[in-house]
């Protein structure tokens, strides 16, 4: 059984994305958040909150929980990890997490 290779997508430029925010993507069809955490950590995680069904979740506010950097819905204040897409309230809740890479100044995004 073969896995199939990953297809990267370019979303943006690394300095489109202020530190700490948020953007949305479509990439292969999908919603996607991608997220900048600080200077140089990317993250990408669905961008439907799947409690409301709205593509809101790239502009949700950034922090951490414990060990959890997250992103809070804005709709119904769920914290969704960044790192696994895990909704930390309501597990039947998460989200997917997306591989996130940067080429040239370049965020490439893979769907999970």
């Amino acid at each position: 059984m073969s896995i199939a290779p990953l297809v990267w997508t370019t979303v943006c430029k690394v300095d489109e994305i202020l530190p700490n925010t948020g953007v949305c993507a479509l990439v292969e069809d999908r919603h996607v958040a991608v997220f900048r955490v600080g200077q140089s950590d990317f993250y990408a995680i669905d961008n439907v909150d799947p409690k409301s069904g709205a593509s809101v979740l790239s502009r949700g506010l950034l922090g951490n929980l414990g060990e959890h950097v997250v992103v809070a819905s804005p709709l119904y204040k769920n914290h969704f990890d960044l790192a696994t897409g895990a909704c930390l309230e309501a597990p039947e809740h998460s989200v997917r997490a997306h591989s996130v890479r940067i080429d040239d100044q370049r965020v490439l995004v893979a769907l999970s």
